[in-house]
């Protein structure tokens, strides 16, 4: 049995394909490259692969990471030339590293995610930002309710933003946290500035890990 951790990346091209969508589209490209998965027991037996911080629909990635088990060792090279030769445009195999098989679970270590988003002008001046950003880093809390297909949660998002800067005309870089008590989400941060614009893009530049 061998564990080996796939980082890739997510383009334009499949940016509105849902999370499900690209699980399947993997399995898909690991059945044609004809990859020795392992499965789960049981009635309904999957493939043991899992994501980190699945990436919202809309959203494109330099940073995806994903883990698999295969019942035989592979190289990276060969997963890298036989995997990737099935994948759509959009998908990127980055890079392919062994794992060990007693750590913990993928989703468990995501300690933090970054993001580049790009605003759509509407108005809005890098002064205008500049100061939202600066009123927003500094207040203490900031109570702030997300309705979901399970209700309405509420939580501190201040508490979820770990770093947020203007880096040029426009363009946000933040760095959110990701974990069991909460993971922030970049267009609530976007939001939460209160400037009234939208997103133009954004783009996943990093996940972080938590230190073995």
């Amino acid at each position: 049995m061998q564990r080996l951790r796939i980082k890739f990346s997510r383009g334009e091209e499949v940016k509105f394909i849902s999370h499900l969508d690209i699980v399947r589209l993997w399995d898909r490209a690991f059945h044609r490259a004809r990859l020795p998965l392992a499965f789960s027991e049981g009635f309904n037996p999957h493939p043991k692969m899992s994501l980190a911080a699945p990436l919202a629909v809309g959203m494109t990635s330099e940073a995806e990471l994903m883990d698999v088990m295969v019942t035989r060792p592979v190289s990276p090279h060969w997963f890298t030339e036989a995997v990737g030769r099935q994948l759509p445009a959009g998908i990127g195999i980055l890079g392919v590293y062994q794992t060990g098989l007693d750590i913990p679970s993928l989703q468990s270590q995501v300690r933090f995610a970054e993001y580049r988003v790009g605003l759509e002008p509407d108005g809005l001046t890098a002064k205008d930002l500049e100061t939202a950003v600066a009123g927003l880093m500094a207040k203490e809390s900031l109570p702030w309710h997300h309705q979901r297909d399970t209700g309405e949660r509420s939580y501190d998002l201040r508490a979820l933003i770990d770093e947020l800067r203007l880096v040029e005309d426009l363009t946000l870089e933040m760095k959110l946290r990701c974990g069991s008590s909460g993971s922030g989400r970049p267009e609530q941060v976007v939001l939460a500035l209160g400037i009234s614009v939208h997103p133009r893009s954004i783009h996943r530049t990093r996940l972080t890990l938590e230190a073995r």
